[in-house]
This record gives C-alpha cells, structure tokens and sequence, in this order.
C-alpha cells in the first residue's frame, strides 16, 4: 500500500508531462515558421529566375 501512496504523491511524472507538451508546442512553432519561410523563400527564387530569363 506504501507503494502506491508514493506513486500517487510522485511528482516527476507530471513535471516530464509539462516538458512534453512544451516540446510540442515548441515543435508546431518552428515547423510553422519553417513552412512559411521556405514558401516565403521559394517565391522569391522563383520571382527571380522569371526576371532573369
């Protein structure tokens, strides 16, 4: 029974939770920020090319 009272009373499975979520939220900004730049990007290569040709 003492077992499963410290389980109950741990709180480092709910500190690797927080990480989790805030490596997710992490992650969605940077893909987005990446997504935008690389077509923000590929408009101006390609915007480039038809003015040089």
């Amino acid at each position: 029974m003492h077992h499963f009272y410290r389980l109950w009373r741990d709180d480092e499975g709910q500190d690797i939770a927080e990480y989790a979520v805030m490596l997710a939220v992490i992650l969605v900004i940077v893909v987005g920020t990446i997504r935008l730049i690389g077509s923000n990007a590929n408009n101006v290569f390609s915007n480039v090319a038809s003015s040089i040709q």
